[in-house]
């Protein structure tokens, strides 16, 4: 095997069964894609022009939705040219990339998550000290913190990924997931550590701090005024709900990787979809009904609109 990978071609073998149907899938994500790119941009849009909606909340939810159209962006272009090629294929050196955007992408939400769950106990904890402590340059440097921890952890992998050698060049899938270290012949001891480093520093913190941080928020609001157990619930179920979607899906990701399993290239298709489809769909419909001054624009905006 040649040492310069990055010239080598990975063939994806995750669209075998489906080639017969290729059309049908290419139509049924190129709409999903369609209503992914209208749906968060809808939504950021409204959010961005509203001076009502200029609050650090919304603002943390523009930037999630944003994080999921370019995770979809990621992801999707690439399987709809597949769709329609006999053969799917991609350089090494691209699916690097893919690895490294997908995974960079997918550690940002969380922390815009975990950053999510901090504006919502100071605000519901800590009202008279909200303002003082969310200023728009705490909001500025909590946003780039969100991308650019997860693309330093990501990088690292993503380095010692691209020098490792191949041994195979058939990816078990449809995209450059965690599968890609199938390829080589043997995972090197510092991939393994610095894994484990980015899971839990992207993944089982952000969420810890979430369940703590919420834990405090309901404990704080069942002990006070019927008011603020509304505020509770009106702002932070929705964030539950997102939250709770994301921990699954990133949960069936990680298990993936390291349970074989003999399911139907269909089957394993569709729980794979779930990664790029749930999300970027379930997002916006969470945010754009679930929260009221949201809803309340979204509404103004479809009747301007008709």
């Amino acid at each position: 095997m040649e040492n310069e990978v990055n010239i080598s071609y990975i063939t994806l073998c995750g669209f075998v069964e489906l080639n017969k149907y290729r059309y049908l899938y290419f139509t049924i994500m190129f709409t999903i894609y369609v209503l992914i790119i209208c749906g968060n941009s809808i939504i950021v849009y409204l959010i961005w022009s509203n001076k009502s909606l200029h609050e650090p909340m919304y603002i943390f939810i523009a930037a999630l939705l944003v994080n999921c159209v370019l995770n979809s962006t990621v992801v999707y272009p690439k399987l709809l040219v597949d769709f329609l090629s006999e053969k799917q294929i991609i350089s090494y050196s691209t699916c690097i990339f893919q690895f490294f955007m997908f995974y960079t992408l997918g550690g940002a939400e969380f922390i815009l998550l975990a950053v999510m769950a901090y504006d919502r106990y100071v605000s519901i904890c800590k009202p008279l000290r909200y303002h003082a402590i969310m200023t728009n340059n705490m909001v500025n440097t909590f946003l780039i913190l969100a991308w650019f921890l997860p693309a330093c952890h990501i990088t690292v992998s993503a380095t010692l990924s691209a020098k490792a050698k191949l041994c195979n060049l058939t990816l078990n899938g449809i995209m450059c997931n965690n599968a890609v270290f199938t390829l080589q012949c043997m995972r090197s001891k510092p991939l393994t550590v610095f894994g484990l480093i980015n899971l839990i520093n992207l993944i089982l913190f952000p969420v810890l701090f979430i369940i703590f941080t919420y834990a405090k928020i309901f404990i704080l609001s069942y002990q006070n005024f019927k008011t603020l157990r509304g505020k509770a619930a009106e702002t932070c179920i929705p964030h539950l709900l997102v939250i709770i979607n994301c921990s699954y899906l990133s949960a069936y990701d990680v298990i993936k990787a390291r349970v074989e399993s003999d399911f139907p290239v269909t089957a394993r298709f569709l729980m794979t979809m779930q990664l790029f489809v749930s999300d970027p769909l379930f997002n916006p419909v969470i945010y754009g009904l679930k929260m009221k001054e949201i809803s309340k624009c979204l509404k103004l905006f479809f009747l301007r609109k008709s």
